[in-house]
């Protein structure tokens, strides 16, 4: 009866992997702010690329993956775009893509997520800690969190008297299932 028990959860177990929801992104919008000379300047992102798979009934089997575009960065002025995307900032031509790799997750109760994520911008990686609200239904789910990064850890830019450190990164990602 032991034997058969120990079957039964290795099986259970074998299928919860196995039944993770790849989704598929139909919509997303990465946007960010921050503060230059004391005024909110803000800006987005395209070109956002994603391998979810993700189950909220199975947090320790999920993973999520994304990227975005460096090269796509628009703040509204596009001699600040060409500014930004040069080596003093986010060197696009040589690390032409951010990246978040998740790490693990917790639930902090019914839609409210936290996610720890490997954040790789201009080849330095750091941890950040990713709070998020996730909501679906029954062939869609959407993603959407509000997070802070400091840019001088990622070496976006030099120290500055006028431009903040800390960025304000919003996403919002809508995923077929």
């Amino acid at each position: 009866m032991k034997k058969y028990s120990i079957l039964i959860i290795t099986l259970f177990m074998f299928t919860g992997a196995w039944a993770q929801v790849k989704q598929t992104v139909s919509k997303a919008s990465v946007t960010y702010e921050i503060k230059n000379m004391g005024i909110k300047t803000n800006g987005k992102f395209g070109g956002a690329q994603a391998d979810i798979n993700f189950d909220k009934a199975n947090l320790a089997g999920s993973s999520i993956e994304a990227s975005i575009d460096v090269n796509t960065i628009d703040s509204d002025n596009a001699m600040r775009d060409n500014h930004l995307k040069g080596e003093d900032y986010f060197d696009a031509a040589k690390y032409p893509r951010i990246i978040m790799k998740s790490t693990s997750f917790k639930q902090k109760g019914g839609n409210n997520f936290v996610g720890m994520f490997n954040i790789t911008i201009k080849g330095k990686t750091k941890a950040v800690e990713v709070p998020f609200t996730y909501t679906d239904s029954a062939n869609t789910a959407l993603f959407k969190s509000i997070f802070k990064i400091n840019r001088q850890d990622f070496g976006v830019g030099g120290k500055s008297m006028v431009l903040a450190d800390d960025v304000n990164v919003m996403l919002a990602v809508e995923t077929s299932k």
